[in-house]
């Protein structure tokens, strides 16, 4: 399964879901491909601190960009179960060309109105894409959700409300065990001092994007 971590605007937490995404996948025995097709190389520079560290590593992590990354993406897929490709916060020429070749588009958004807003223009990319690509799965979860869940609520009631794309309701939390976890080149079910709702929210997450 192809699954694409993308979206339109920056800071939503891609790049801490497609890594925490695929070390669950990894540590349940799946042969995972993790994708860095972002400018900013978060993934990639996670897993070059993870591997620095000496920390068992068992998937693969590669950067890609631009148009060649949905030929790249077709050259792979059948040596791997699963390839999560991490494009960023911009509608990119990587993140159209690794769509054109995906099962699942996993939209993460904050609660916040600049971020939710975004969600016609996500509609719209999926639509433009699915006339290639029919098969794809478009998805859109609260990401860095509020604690208090007033914002939470309203954001939720607009990404229902939004055609072409489910709205998955495992929120993921703003906690700060994500980013203790990316510090230490881990994902957030293999610190130590374990968040019991952050692990159960990522695995929720896995569950609802890779069960279909």
């Amino acid at each position: 399964m192809i699954v694409i971590v993308g979206g339109i605007k920056g800071g939503s937490g891609k790049s801490t879901l497609a890594t925490n995404l695929t070390v669950i996948r990894a540590l349940e025995g799946r042969r995972v491909l993790l994708v860095d097709a972002d400018e900013q190389r978060s993934a990639s520079d996670w897993a070059e601190h993870r591997e620095s560290l000496g920390i068992t590593t068992p998937w693969t992590t590669i950067s890609l960009n631009g148009a060649g990354v949905r030929a790249q993406l077709l050259k792979m897929v059948n040596d791997y179960d699963d390839i999560i490709v991490d494009t960023g916060g911009r509608d990119t020429t990587s993140q159209r060309s690794a769509l054109t070749v995906a099962d699942v588009f996993l939209a993460p958004f904050q609660p916040r109105s600049l971020d939710v807003w975004t969600a016609g223009k996500v509609v719209s990319l999926v639509e433009e894409i699915r006339s290639v690509n029919p098969k794809l799965r478009a998805y859109a979860i609260i990401n860095r959700a509020d604690s208090q869940g007033v914002d939470n609520q309203d954001a939720a009631e607009i990404l229902k409300e939004s055609e072409g794309i489910e709205y998955l309701p495992t929120s993921i939390g703003q906690r700060k065990a994500f980013a203790n976890a990316a510090a230490e080149g881990l994902g957030i079910i293999e610190l130590k001092t374990q968040d019991k709702k952050a692990i159960t929210e990522i695995r929720q997450l896995s569950v609802a994007v890779f069960s279909n």
